[in-house]
């Protein structure tokens, strides 16, 4: 049995469905495990994510770690039933009005206590021991941000072989990808970095995409990316914009063959990024 398996129990479903005695049990861990003082704040972001907030926030109330941490939310003004869900497990969180992930990250960012921010998606589901790798590598002076790895959920949709060979074939670009040009490896629902250098460098607002890769990009000049390999830290997510590209195989040849082209940038870094007209925000 996978470690996220009874949290599918609530995935995809409305709040109203969702067990009392699940909430409570959800509500009572996250309540004892909130730190008076912590060395890292976990942000849960969320638009419209009534259905999928629920199993995120019982896989956090999991969470094993050694280092005092805090679980805060962020709601980017959803019409459906996302800040009701927060309010049920008694999670602190804060409405942002302007929509975009920059905005509602940056919301985050504004009210970290801790020294350290871990970027939290709600349509996923993170391992028990998933902060404290992160952190762990964080505690490192020169490591001043980390992003690691996930997977999807197999369906009846997605084979569980289909999606372990597009896993692995895309897990190791983004490795040989880290090296040169670590900040174009990060992922938002698997980041975390130095809230000290994290608030110098700030959050794009005016783009759709790419918020968590400029911040990554910012943060190079206070010290090194670390690209985390270990299973521990490896976050379970739904499919998002993988399903926009059509079949997974359809997805595979539409990365696949962007990748190729790009190839060069495996060898070499990059000292300026020009933004794409159709990426702003107007």
């Amino acid at each position: 049995m996978s470690w996220y398996s009874k949290y599918l129990s609530v995935f995809e479903k409305p709040f109203i469905e969702a067990p009392l005695n699940v909430i409570y049990e959800i509500k009572e861990r996250i309540k004892n495990k909130q730190a008076e003082e912590p060395l890292v704040s976990i942000v849960v972001i969320a638009y419209n994510e009534e259905k999928r907030l629920l199993s995120c926030l019982w896989s956090l109330s999991d969470t094993i770690c050694k280092y005092p941490f805090e679980i805060i939310g962020v709601d980017n003004n959803s019409s459906d039933r996302t800040a009701e869900v927060y309010e049920a497990i008694g999670i602190p969180y804060y409405t942002e009005y302007q929509k975009s992930c920059g905005y509602a990250r940056r919301c985050g960012l504004e009210h970290a206590r801790g020294k350290y921010y871990i970027c939290i998606d709600a349509d996923t589901m993170y391992p028990p021991k998933y902060v404290e790798t992160l952190v762990s590598e964080l505690e490192n002076p020169y490591i001043v941000a980390v992003s690691s790895l996930w997977s999807y959920i197999p369906d009846k949709n997605h084979s569980w072989i289909g999606l372990t060979i597009y896993e692995l074939l895309r897990d190791t670009y983004l490795f040989f990808q880290s090296f040169k040009r670590p900040e174009l490896s990060v992922r938002g629902l698997v980041f975390a970095y130095n809230v000290e250098y994290g608030k110098k460098v700030g959050y794009r607002v005016d783009i759709i995409r790419g918020e968590d890769g400029s911040m990554a990009y910012g943060l190079l000049k206070y010290g090194k990316i670390k690209f985390v390999r270990n299973a521990k830290a490896r976050a379970v997510t739904g499919y998002g914009t993988l399903d926009q590209d059509g079949t997974l195989l359809d997805s595979f040849k539409n990365r696949a063959s962007k990748s190729l082209k790009d190839y060069k940038k495996l060898f070499t870094k990059k000292l300026n990024y020009k933004d794409d007209e159709s990426n702003l925000i107007k």
